[in-house]
C-alpha cells in the first residue's frame, strides 16, 4: 500500500509540474495574472497517467452556479481511480476574469486529485463553482449519493422554517439565518463580522436588501466585494436547499445592461459637483454642505470609499496636539523635507509645505467629527513618531469612511451611486458641470464649480503599462474603480500632467490575496527576512528602497515576522489571521520549519534583531525608529510578502489652491481637484501616511476654493 501511494504522489507531482509547465510556455499573463487557455495548456489538462486513487473508473459531471450562470465540470477518472482527464464548462463567467481561470482551475483538479483546490485570486465565485461541482462528480465517483435534501410539497417553492447555512469568506466564515414561509422569503440575517469593513460589509448590508426584494438568490454580486459576495450567495443557496427548494425555480434577478444609447438624459442643479467618493471627496463633500452649498457628489461603484477604505497606517501630521502630549518632538520644518526626500526631490516644495502646514488642523478637524487618530508611531521615510492611526491599531481608511459616511448622512449630502461621470461640460473657457452616466439614466449636471477626487489609475492596467511597462501584471492593491477617469477628463479639458509615471511598489503585499499588510507592522516593530531568515533591509527605509530589496532575495518575496504582543497593540493584525494568511508557532524555531527556513538561524536573527532594540542600535543596516519593543512573545507569526501596485503620486496639476492648472500654465476655471488623481504632492515616492494627510488638507482646500469660486 505504501508503494501505491508513492507511485501515485509521483504521477499527481508529474501531472502538476507538466501543467505548471505548459501554462509557463504557453499562457500569456492577463490583467490580475489570470492566464487565457492555449493549445498547449488544453494539451496539459489531457496528459494521461496511471494515477491510482480511491474512484470508480468513469466520466463524472456536476454543476454549480458561478458568476454568470451555470459551471459545469466533468471529471475523467482512469483504470487505477485516478482523475485523468479535468474539463469545465463556464460559458457565463466574465471572460477575462472567471473564465480566463478555468484553464488554471482544471489544472489544480488534476494536480490535487481532489475538489480541494486553492483556487484563483480573483475568481473567487468561478473558483466556488468549480470546487462545489467538482466534489458533487467526486461523490458520484466515490459511489456516494450527492443529497439533496428534502424537497418542498408540489407548487411551493420552501418547507417553511428557519435554515442556517455558512460559506468561507473574504475574513472568516459568512454566516446567513433565513427564515422562509410556504412560497416566500420573509427575513434574511447576514453575519459577515470579519469580512473587510465597507467593502465586505456593504455586501453584508446591501445583499440581504436586494435578496429580500429580488426573492431570489440570483442576484448579481456587490462590484468590488465579490469574494464575500460570494459567500453570501453560496450560503443562501445552502440554506434553501435544506429548506427543501428546486434551486433552477428562482428567477434571475440580475440587472440587465441597458445599451447607453437607450438611458433617458435628466438635467440636474448643482452648485459643486464632486466626482468620487473617496476620501477627498467625503471630506470636500462635508465641508461644502457645511458651507451652505448645494452638492451632488457622483461615485460610479455601489458604495463609497474608494483607496481610503485600503488605507492601512495612519496620517502624518506634525505639531498635533496628540505629539505634544505624548511628549513626541516634531515640526512642520522636518515634515517637510521627509517628504520631499522620500519623493526624491520630485515634489512640488509648495504643495508640501501647504499639507504639512495645514496637517494638525486636520487632525483638529477628525476629532470634531468624531474621528480622531491618537496612536502615534513611525512609518517608513519619517524622521519622527508622525503617523496617526486609530486608538486600537484599526486601519486607518476603513475607519475614516465610516465616520465621514456618518457626519454625510447627518448632513444629508446628495451621494449618486453606481453613477460614472463620463465628461466635464466646458463652455466658454470654464468648466460649468459633468455629464454622467448611472444604470439607467444619464445626466446632465450643471454646476458653478466641479471638485475631480476621482482617485489614481492603479487598478488599471492598460494605463499602468502606458506610462511604466515594466510594471505589467504586478499585483495592485487598490480599489477596483480606481482607473484614472478623471485624469482622463481633465485631460480633455486641457488639463496639465505632473509625474504621470511615477508608480509606486508598496513592500508588503501577501500576493494571494492581494492585501496590503499595514506600515504600522513594521512600525511597531516586525522586521523582514528572506528565505535564508536573515534581515537585508532597514524596514523602515521608503517603500520603493524596500520593495526594490525585497525582488533582489531569492524568490523575490520575504516574510514580515511579528509576535504576540505586537498583535495584541494592532487591531489590524487580527484581520491576516482571521484571513488566513499568517503563519504561526509557539517558537521561533517552529515558526521557521513551518517556513521552511534553517531554524537556528532565524532564531539567531531574531535574538540578534532584539538584542539591536535593548541597545536601540543596529549596526547592520542603521534602522532606528520602530524600535520601541522587540520580538520575544510568542506565540509567532509571519506573512509571506512581495511588492504590490499601491499608489500613482502621478497625476492632474494643481496648485496651492486646489486649482487644476492647463497645459498652458493658467488655472482652469471652474476646475479643482484632491487626493490621488493629482501629482505633484508626492513627487517619485509616497511616503507612509502623506496619502490621508493628502485626502483631508487637499479635500478641504478644494472645497474652500470651490466655495468661494461659487460667491463670485
Amino acid at each position: 500500500m505504501k508503494d501505491a501511494i508513492t507511485r501515485a504522489d509521483f504521477f499527481r507531482g508529474l501531472i502538476a509540474a507538466v501543467v505548471a509547465f505548459a501554462i509557463l510556455l504557453g499562457l500569456e499573463a492577463v490583467e490580475r495574472g489570470l492566464p487565457e487557455r492555449t493549445d498547449a495548456a488544453a494539451e496539459a489538462l489531457s496528459v494521461s497517467a496511471d494515477i491510482e486513487g480511491e474512484y470508480a473508473p468513469g466520466t463524472y459531471s456536476a454543476s454549480a452556479n458561478g458568476f454568470g450562470g451555470p459551471v459545469e465540470v466533468t471529471l475523467t477518472v482512469g483504470e487505477n481511480g485516478g482523475i485523468t482527464d479535468a474539463d469545465i464548462v463556464g460559458e457565463g463567467e466574465t471572460p477575462d476574469v472567471g473564465g480566463a481561470a478555468i484553464p488554471q482551475l482544471a489544472a489544480q483538479l488534476l494536480s490535487a486529485q481532489s475538489a480541494e483546490i486553492d483556487g484563483v485570486s480573483g475568481a473567487s465565485l468561478t473558483t466556488g463553482a468549480v470546487r462545489q461541482a467538482a466534489a458533487d462528480a467526486l461523490s458520484a465517483a466515490a459511489g456516494l449519493e450527492v443529497l439533496s435534501g428534502p424537497k418542498a410539497e408540489d407548487g411551493n417553492l420552501f418547507i417553511p422554517g428557519s435554515y442556517m447555512a455558512s460559506a468561507k469568506g473574504f475574513g472568516g466564515d459568512v454566516t446567513i439565518v433565513v427564515k422562509v414561509s410556504e412560497n416566500a422569503i420573509e427575513a434574511l440575517d447576514i453575519d459577515g463580522d470579519h469580512e473587510t469593513e465597507n467593502i465586505g460589509s456593504f455586501a453584508v448590508s446591501m445583499l440581504g436588501e436586494r435578496i429580500l426584494a429580488a426573492q431570489s438568490p440570483n442576484i448579481d454580486a456587490l462590484t468590488g466585494a465579490t469574494v464575500t459576495s460570494g459567500a453570501i450567495l453560496r450560503a443562501l443557496k445552502d440554506a434553501f436547499t435544506q429548506a427543501g427548494a428546486d434551486l433552477s425555480a428562482f428567477p434571475d434577478a440580475r440587472e440587465p445592461e441597458i445599451d447607453s444609447a437607450d438611458k433617458p438624459e435628466e438635467t440636474l442643479e448643482a452648485d459643486i459637483v464632486i466626482v468620487g467618493a473617496g476620501g477627498a471627496g467625503m471630506t470636500a463633500a462635508i465641508k461644502a454642505t457645511q458651507a451652505g452649498k448645494n452638492v451632488i457628489l457622483l461615485e460610479k461603484m455601489p458604495y463609497a470609499g474608494g483607496n481610503t477604505t485600503k488605507a492601512t497606517g495612519g496620517m502624518n501630521a506634525a505639531e498635533t496636539h496628540y505629539q505634544k502630549e505624548q511628549g513626541i518632538q516634531d515640526t512642520v520644518a522636518q515634515f517637510i523635507e521627509d517628504t520631499i526626500k522620500g519623493g526624491h526631490n520630485l515634489n512640488n516644495r509648495a504643495l508640501v509645505t501647504v499639507m504639512a502646514e495645514n496637517s494638525a488642523k486636520g487632525i483638529d478637524w477628525l476629532d470634531s467629527i468624531g474621528a480622531p487618530l491618537p496612536k502615534v508611531s513611525f512609518s517608513g521615510g519619517a524622521t519622527n513618531a508622525r503617523i496617526h492611526s486609530p486608538e486600537d491599531g484599526s486601519g486607518v481608511g476603513a475607519y475614516l469612511v465610516t465616520a465621514f459616511l456618518k457626519k454625510m448622512d447627518e448632513l444629508k449630502v446628495n451621494v449618486m451611486y453606481d453613477t460614472k461621470a463620463t465628461e466635464l461640460i466646458y463652455e466658454n473657457g470654464a468648466v460649468t458641470g459633468v455629464m454622467a452616466e448611472g444604470k439607467a439614466n444619464k445626466y446632465a449636471i450643471h454646476a458653478k464649480s466641479v471638485i475631480l477626487t476621482t482617485g489614481g489609475f492603479g487598478s488599471n492596467e492598460d494605463m499602468i503599462v502606458q506610462y511604466k511597462p515594466e510594471l505589467k501584471g504586478t499585483v495592485k492593491t487598490g480599489s477596483p474603480g480606481a482607473t484614472g477617469d478623471g485624469i482622463v477628463m481633465a485631460q480633455e479639458v486641457g488639463a496639465a500632467l505632473v509625474d504621470i509615471e511615477q508608480i509606486q511598489l508598496h513592500p508588503t503585499v501577501e500576493q494571494s490575496t492581494s492585501m496590503l499588510i499595514t506600515e504600522g507592522v513594521r512600525g511597531d516593530g516586525a522586521i523582514l527576512v528572506n528565505q535564508s531568515g536573515k534581515r537585508f533591509i532597514n524596514e523602515l527605509l521608503t517603500r520603493d528602497v524596500v520593495s526594490a530589496a525585497e525582488l533582489e532575495q531569492e524568490g523575490s518575496y520575504a516574510y514580515i515576522i511579528f509576535d504576540q504582543k505586537l498583535r495584541e497593540g494592532l487591531k489590524a493584525t487580527e484581520k491576516y489571521i482571521s484571513i488566513g494568511i499568517t503563519t504561526q508557532a509557539d517558537t521561533v524555531e517552529e515558526l521557521a520549519e513551518k517556513l521552511g527556513i534553517d531554524p537556528a538561524t532565524l532564531a539567531d536573527t531574531v535574538t540578534t534583531w532584539n538584542q539591536y532594540v535593548a541597545d536601540k542600535n543596529d549596526p547592520d543596516f542603521g534602522r532606528d525608529t520602530g524600535m520601541e519593543a522587540d520580538l520575544s512573545h510568542g506565540p509567532y507569526y509571519a506573512i509571506k510578502i512581495a511588492p504590490g501596485i499601491h499608489h500613482t503620486m502621478g497625476g492632474v496639476q494643481i496648485d496651492t489652491d486646489a486649482e487644476v492648472i492647463s497645459t498652458r500654465g493658467r488655472a482652469i476655471p471652474g476646475l479643482f481637484a484632491a487626493g490621488e488623481v493629482t501629482g505633484g504632492v508626492h513627487g517619485g515616492n509616497r511616503i507612509g501616511g502623506t496619502a490621508v494627510t493628502d485626502i483631508v488638507v487637499f479635500g478641504t482646500i478644494a472645497s474652500e476654493s470651490a466655495v468661494e469660486y461659487c460667491d463670485k
